[in-house]
């Protein structure tokens, strides 16, 4: 397994101006996660089948011809359990691989399950065992080691005959439309961006609290998102979310309630005053202002028997079809769909994944005539 190691400027607008004359290529990235809330990305690896590359962004200053390939519309990228290295990409290049074929999706489309592993396929498919050693190394590090590097060049070198094997696979069946579909739409999800003003939203218990408790957690969060964003820190390093649900649950507006609730001695050092000096202020907020209650799906009437039918639904679709349950309808998409009837009054421009595409003609049309309307909302509303 041969590869060239790219570091210069000028290696990368060559290579990259062979690649965009090809069809299709291989991509895939290493990076780091730790305490950071954006990824640290620390290596690109891209095959066409002759020429394989490993791609140091931290050596080189002017990343544009990469991004340019990404976005070629001439030149399909494939990937493997894509949703981290598209997380990459929109962070670093505001663009995403178009057009883009993940063959984890297309696995799925063939019946394994959602998060079939890299290695397990190329074993069954291509009849290679892969180490995968090297999987928590720090690719940020430098420099890279002989193994490292084989390693990664390895997730690109047998990426290829693993995605002739399945696509060959799936030409077979009646997926093909529906996976590039899927991958389209898991690339727009990725750009998708929760507003900080919901941010509150993720936070654990968050449904146990009154309106104006919600004004400061919503306060708090909005807060901590941006503060992450800015020092580019993980959430929970910034200051951990439940102890913003114990500033807004329990009225905690001195240093000495945050001591008493366990707060964490780093949390109190730097962010002591701002945080009780937005919580008081969150305290004003009109009534009228404040985020209403939340109530959770599963505490509304009827929730446990028409999510339980939709379940069966969806394994008697499953068993006919071929494809995994939770491929088809996990219990997040089917909560998604129950809240656009409930609570969305089917809103075209909030179709879930299971009122549209493929999905909805294998099975979403059914199960929307299996949940009661909510009230005041018609039934036509939902084709």
């Amino acid at each position: 397994m041969n590869y060239q190691q790219i570091t210069t400027d000028q290696q990368l607008v060559d290579i990259c101006a062979h690649f965009r004359d090809q069809a299709v290529v291989m991509l895939d990235t290493e990076f780091v996660r730790t305490r950071t809330f954006y990824a640290r990305l620390g290596l690109v690896q891209i095959y066409d089948g002759e020429q394989l590359v490993l791609v140091d962004p931290l050596a080189i200053d002017d990343l544009s011809p990469l991004w340019a390939l990404l976005t070629d519309t001439q030149v399909t990228k494939v990937l493997h359990a894509s949703s981290e290295d598209l997380e990459v990409f929109q962070h670093y290049a505001g663009v995403l691989p178009t057009p883009m074929i993940d063959t984890q999706i297309v696995a799925a489309f063939l019946g394994h399950g959602v998060s079939e592993g890299f290695a397990s396929l190329v074993e069954r498919y291509v009849g290679v065992s892969l180490d995968k050693g090297e999987s928590r190394t720090d690719w940020c590090a430098r420099p890279l080691t002989e193994k490292q590097q084989q390693y990664a060049a390895a997730d690109v070198y047998y990426l290829l005959p693993l995605y002739q094997a399945l696509t060959q696979a799936l030409s077979d069946t009646q997926w093909h439309d529906a996976m590039v579909e899927e991958c389209g739409l898991l690339c727009r999800k990725k750009q998708w961006v929760k507003p900080d003003e919901a941010a509150y939203l993720d936070i654990k218990y968050a449904w146990q609290l009154k309106p104006q408790q919600l004004a400061v957690l919503q306060t708090l969060a909005k807060w901590r998102a941006k503060e992450a964003r800015r020092r580019n820190m993980a959430l929970n390093f910034i200051v951990k979310e439940q102890n913003l649900w114990k500033m807004a649950r329990y009225g905690i507006r001195t240093v000495e309630q945050m001591n008493e609730h366990g707060f964490d001695k780093f949390e109190v050092r730097y962010h002591a005053q701002t945080l009780i000096k937005l919580a008081t202020q969150a305290d004003k907020t009109p009534l009228a202002k404040c985020p209403p209650a939340i109530t959770r799906l599963v505490d509304e009437p009827g929730y446990k028997s028409v999510i339980k039918a939709m379940k069966e639904q969806v394994q008697a679709e499953a068993d006919r079809s071929g494809l995994a349950p939770e491929f088809i309808g996990s219990k997040k998409q089917l909560n998604q769909l129950m809240t656009w009837v409930w609570r969305e009054e089917c809103q075209e421009d909030k179709r879930p994944d299971l009122a549209s595409g493929w999905r909805f003609r294998l099975v979403g049309e059914t199960l929307l005539t299996m949940i009661p309307n909510a009230p005041g909302a018609s039934s036509s509303s939902r084709a």
